[in-house]
């Protein structure tokens, strides 16, 4: 498509003006870009609207119109999150590896940029703002393909962008976004190895899916969020109902809430109807294994497909486990590898969990909401990688570098 091949070319041709840039200079442009975001409050969020009336008048539900709505509260958070990304060290240039031969010969590795970096997303105009401000901070370019559901807002974000870059020393073309947004934009994006180095897919599970299959582009994958917590049988009763209420319905749209709860048998006949009246209290819908539609009459009963979903909504699964054991491996056997918690008492079991649990970011006695790039003091994240090469968990700087070799002689030659 000639929209993402002109796009292509000009965001490479800019990622080797980035390599010459300076952290001064990126730290100037970010703090351009911040500045920018405050002064364009009402344009964006007018712009914002436009999505947020669209959506419902095609039937999106409020899950996800919440993960396309920015409010004052939200552009402040983009504006102190970029402040704090100035304020972190900047990778490119670290020394990881250094060695001396005895013919004097110097090798050292050193962290580079990538180079150019796609983005396809949904629905999260907030990923417009993450991925162009860790792009410039690591000296990318980035190209940007965010859904229809949210082209107004991306619009708005990246024209900020573009009017902050353009009183900076880093070229405009640093950052571009493909504004049409259908499929075959998308598809031209799947297969654009002349100009893309890696792809990175930040959406639902069906997305991520597409673009592992179909991409010939590098890709790193971020994982769908099922994320579960398993109450233990000595888990503290007030901890668990801070921990699930948490985890569940603070923000349920996003991928590190939680969408099954695993609960221990003895656990369970002490205090499982309690912990399902409170969940129902504040309105989640509850699916339920044999042993919770009995005891608790309001739950529906779960399918197989259940305990696979992702609700991003207001609905959890629930189901009765005999030990840590089974816990694990039901997480292992329905999870996305994305976050997983326990709640208990024994040290041993929370041991055995986080060493036996198949995910990026496992938790002892904590909500699974933290798994953020900003929560791990990383500024941003431009995705939460459940693979295991490169990267995994909240990426920050450092997953978005290479490394090139850098070789220092005086005249010397191999015999």
């Amino acid at each position: 498509m000639e929209e993402v091949l002109e796009k292509g070319k000009l965001a490479k041709v800019a990622s080797y003006q980035l390599n010459g840039v300076t952290t001064e200079d990126k730290n100037k442009a970010l703090q351009l870009i911040a500045d920018q975001l405050i002064q364009d409050l009402d344009y964006i969020l007018s712009e914002n609207q436009k999505d947020i009336v669209d959506g419902r008048t095609n039937g999106l539900n409020e899950s996800v119109i919440d993960r396309i709505m920015l409010d004052k509260d939200r552009i402040r958070l983009m504006y102190n999150a970029i402040y704090q990304l100035i304020d972190l060290a900047d990778p490119i240039g670290d020394v990881l590896e250094s060695i001396e031969k005895d013919n004097g010969l110097l090798i050292e590795r050193k962290r580079v940029p990538i180079g150019v970096i796609g983005m396809i997303y949904e629905a999260r105009p907030n990923v417009t703002i993450d991925a162009a401000t860790l792009a410039v901070k690591t000296g990318n370019a980035v190209i940007l393909r965010g859904s229809s559901s949210a082209k107004y807002s991306n619009q708005a974000l990246v024209h900020s962008i573009h009017q902050a870059l353009s009183t900076s020393n880093l070229s405009v073309d640093a950052v571009q976004l493909i504004e049409n947004t259908n499929r075959d934009s998308a598809k031209a994006l799947f297969t654009l190895n002349e100009y893309l180095d890696v792809l990175i897919p930040r959406g639902g599970k069906n997305l991520i899916e597409t673009v592992i299959k179909e991409s010939t582009v590098p890709v790193i994958e971020t994982g769908a969020g099922n994320c579960h917590v398993y109450i233990d049988d000595t888990a503290d009763v007030k901890m668990v109902q801070d921990i699930a209420i948490n985890a569940k319905i603070q923000r349920p749209s996003v991928c590190n809430a939680i969408e099954t709860v695993l609960i221990h048998e003895d656990w369970f006949n002490h205090h499982g109807v309690e912990l399902l009246d409170t969940l129902r209290e504040n309105k989640v819908e509850i699916y339920g294994d044999d042993i919770v539609c009995e005891a608790f009459p309001f739950a529906k009963q779960a399918s197989e497909e259940i305990w696979y979903t992702e609700f991003l909504d207001l609905a959890i699964a629930v189901r009765v486990v005999k030990n840590c054991n089974s816990a694990v491996n039901h997480i292992n056997a329905y999870g996305t590898k994305h976050s997983e918690a326990i709640i208990t008492a024994n040290d041993n079991h929370a041991i055995y969990f986080q060493t036996h649990v198949d995910a990026a970011v496992v938790y002892h006695n904590a909500s699974t909401r933290f798994t953020d790039g900003f929560e791990f003091g990383y500024g941003a994240e431009i995705g939460i990688s459940t693979q295991k090469l490169h990267a995994r968990g909240p990426m920050g700087l450092p997953a978005l570098t290479s490394s090139k070799f850098f070789i220092h002689g005086t005249g010397q030659i191999r015999s």
